[in-house]
């Protein structure tokens, strides 16, 4: 496996309803297709380059993450930097989650990566053996949630004759 993991998916939505999901940490455990994401510790606000926020997580052990936004472009790219809270965040992390929105003919072409070029190289290893074909599978699922949650809230929002 590489050190980048992506995954894309065609979603029939224009790319805004997107990306507003992606750049408010509270609705990033309606996303996550894996199940670790329990909450944001700082949700209800619209990210900015270099914004940090935290994450509580739930991966057999209960844990925290501290995330900075390193990519932001609106309605077409935002990135976040992972390393652990506290004291092992020295060691642990440093892998970069990347959404990368592309409008195209029926909606919009969503890549989701999993970008381990600046993990920390004690987690480095492990991390890529360890969760390379979860990681996979759950960015699958999070693309589908997301398609999910923006076509269930755009209904009839895209052709005003349809509400007719």
């Amino acid at each position: 496996m590489s050190d980048v993991l992506s995954v894309q998916r065609l979603v029939p939505s224009p790319p805004e309803p997107i990306f507003d999901l992606l750049v408010d940490p509270a609705g990033h455990a309606a996303i996550d297709g894996g199940g670790t994401v329990q909450g944001a510790r700082s949700g209800g606000r619209r990210l900015a380059l270099g914004d940090r926020f935290g994450m509580d997580m739930h991966l057999g052990v209960a844990y925290s993450t501290r995330n900075t936004v390193v990519e932001l472009e609106e309605n077409r790219r935002i990135a976040w930097q992972t390393t652990a809270a506290g004291a092992p965040g020295v060691v642990l992390g440093g892998r970069i989650w990347r959404y990368e929105l592309e409008p195209v003919e029926g909606g919009t072409l969503v890549t989701e990566s999993w970008d381990l070029t600046e993990e920390k190289w004690p987690s480095k290893p492990v991390v890529k053996v360890a969760m390379g074909a979860s990681t996979r599978r759950n960015m699958e699922r999070t693309l589908a949630r997301i398609e999910e949650l923006v076509t269930s809230s755009d209904v009839g929002a895209q052709d005003p004759s349809a509400a007719s």
